[in-house]
């Protein structure tokens, strides 16, 4: 940043001297009330972008992208269950290579702002915690609770060992470290716990990084969720008077940098909302008076991404799903491209630091690949243990008339699919629908499949156990001896399943046309080309969609607003077919199809013709 607008200055004559003594260092002078960089004042225009977001094979592309906007650094979370699905087994390749990442950062000239976690929020299934740590029916997570410190224990030593080489002063790019996030959201407020992680961040860091903490603009978030040692910042977005929020960060830090840790340049999408939008011209504004204060500001989205998979969160008090675009409206869109939002965000980084020389980079090309037709493949065979299971029981006496199935401990989490002798019945869910009508005889097979929405990632609800979690009376009868399958659905179309076949699935049901869950198949034949494309499923209801054996997400167009979902081109080939299964949990159209679309649509709240 140009000294000018860092309200701190360093005598010309002892800067060489100072920067001989201190060679590589990043520290906060709270003297001046600045970030010194190799004893000089700093400043950072920073954006989010969460690598787990985004294919490895672009990850150059957006950080190359980000830093001819003028930003001098990225802002970047850690989810830890990314990393640890499975307890002690620790995942650092491929997508999950986030060494890879921090080095393409340096190599594009970007410094790091690191946020570890070990809880991260950040939309993401259970705010970034391993469900595994809810084995323990009575761990407390996000306190002092002995199995959940010595799990967060034994996963930062694997995590902050691998990271140290990165730190600024040791020769990397990362110039500091969140402790936990916006604990002062969290209901527990226990101060041992966040000394134990800062003790934990001292052993495995050393002594000279730069600690901080992030909270939200309000005197309850902040009493809880800062400790000495911990330099305190703040979040807000375009809502929030500056000065007052600023003002209210000098309460808890009277000497230091501002420094607004996420500047919302969007929002996040639930099912059922309508598209999230930040008005461009409030970012761009606000922006440019925090700059004129000297604070330092990260962007939060920069590049929002996408949550492939599994890995979308969801909110409470009423369970609603993140949905599976975390485009963000932010400056950079899910598929990378630059919008007018960074354009305005560029000009007024121009005003504060020299901005690269040269064009932006243009959006990648895309391509509308037309229709593909699936065809039905199996019914129940396919549920993944994680995202999917099946409970199945027979019905105990005669049903002729419609009669009640009650889950009356709100039970089901999240949607349960529901078939009496294969014929489709229904759907339950979580919050919503309590109760529905089944008929049937004594000794017919009952199934219910039954969806994991997502982990609570936010507030005192993130201990989010999926299933069926309570009893289910059917009438004046409690439902008992259950069977429960599982088996790993993204493992077996990962190995070609279903189009090479040969895989044995539990027992099924026989299925009714179009409703009730079932998988779906078919090729996308290869045009020579691999561009980004997106799919849509017009007539589709609700489900999860896998290319060539990658997860795309969820999909449900009914409920919108996202009416696509986007396929990265590094996922397709150019010269084979490409595989396409669909697991369709209520109502497939007859016609059977998906269309691939050269552009997105996310902003409809019910399904287009």
């Amino acid at each position: 940043a140009q000294s000018g607008h860092v309200h701190c200055e360093v005598d010309s004559l002892v800067l060489p001297a100072i920067q001989t003594l201190m060679s590589r260092s990043f520290s906060i002078d709270p003297e001046r009330n600045c970030f010194l960089k190799d004893g000089e004042p700093f400043q950072y225009v920073s954006g989010s972008i969460h690598y787990s977001r985004v294919p490895r094979s672009y990850w150059r592309d957006r950080l190359n992208k980000m830093y001819m906007s003028g930003l001098n650094a990225v802002q970047v979370y850690v989810p830890w269950n990314f990393h640890e699905q499975v307890q002690g087994v620790y995942e650092f390749d491929g997508e999950r290579d986030v060494e890879y990442f921090l080095n393409l950062a340096n190599q594009t000239g970007l410094l790091v702002i690191l946020r570890p976690g070990p809880y991260i929020c950040a939309e993401w299934e259970m705010g970034g915690l391993p469900a595994w740590l809810l084995h323990n029916p009575n761990i407390i997570l996000r306190s002092a609770d002995s199995d959940y410190l010595q799990a967060v224990s034994n996963w930062m030593a694997v995590l902050l060992t691998k990271l140290r080489p990165w730190l600024y002063q040791n020769g990397g790019n990362i110039i500091s470290v969140q402790v936990e996030n916006e604990y002062g959201s969290y209901f527990a407020c226990d101060y041992n716990y966040l000394r134990h992680l800062r003790t934990l961040f001292r052993f495995f860091l050393g002594e000279d990084v730069v600690l901080f903490t992030t909270d939200g603009n309000t005197d309850k978030e902040l009493v809880c969720g800062t400790l000495e040692g911990l330099y305190a910042t703040i979040d807000f977005g375009t809502d929030t008077n500056i000065t007052t929020a600023f003002r209210r960060q000098r309460r808890f830090e009277p000497k230091g940098p501002l420094v607004n840790s996420e500047f919302y340049t969007g929002w996040l999408d639930h099912w059922g909302d309508k598209h999230a939008a930040v008005e461009t011209q409030k970012v761009s504004r606000m922006l440019e008076d925090m700059l004129s204060l000297g604070a330092s500001v990260n962007m939060y989205m920069f590049e929002g991404g996408t949550n492939f998979g599994y890995w979308n969160g969801a909110s409470t008090a009423l369970f609603r799903s993140v949905v599976t675009s975390y485009d963000y409206n932010a400056p950079l869109s899910e598929a990378g491209d630059p919008t007018d939002k960074l354009l305005a965000i560029r000009d007024v980084i121009k005003h504060f630091r020299d901005v690269p020389v040269g064009p932006m980079p243009p959006a990648s090309p895309k391509m509308a690949y037309g229709f593909v037709t699936l065809k039905k493949v199996s019914g129940y065979g396919a549920l993944w243990y994680y995202g999917f299971m099946l409970y199945r029981t027979v019905l105990p006496r005669n049903l002729p008339e419609p009669t009640p199935l009650i889950s009356p401990m709100n039970g089901i989490h999240d949607r349960a699919y529901v078939s009496v002798n294969g014929v489709y019945q229904g759907m339950m869910e979580r919050d919503v629908t309590l109760v529905m009508n089944v008929t049937g005889r004594a000794g017919d097979q009952l199934d219910m499949v039954v969806e994991n929405m997502g982990r609570v990632n936010f507030g005192n609800k993130i201990n989010d156990y999926k299933g069926l979690l309570g009893n289910l009376i059917l009438g004046n009868d409690v439902l008992t001896d259950w069977l429960i399958f599982s088996l790993d659905i993204d493992v077996m179309i990962a190995t070609g399943w279903p189009q090479a076949g040969g895989v044995d699935v539990p027992p099924e049901p026989k299925s009714e046309g179009g409703r009730g869950p079932a998988v779906y198949s078919g090729t996308l034949q290869p045009t020579g080309l691999a561009w980004d494309t997106f799919i849509k499923l017009n007539g589709w209801t609700k489900g999860q969609v896998w290319i060539n054996g990658v997860n795309l997400g969820r999909y449900w167009p009914q409920r919108g607003p996202q009416q696509t979902l986007y396929v990265p081109g590094s996922l397709l080939s150019p010269t084979v077919p490409n595989n396409i299964t669909v697991l369709e949990l209520e109502n497939a159209p007859e016609h059977g199809r998906v269309l691939f679309m050269d552009r997105p649509q996310l902003n409809n709240t019910r399904a287009q013709s």
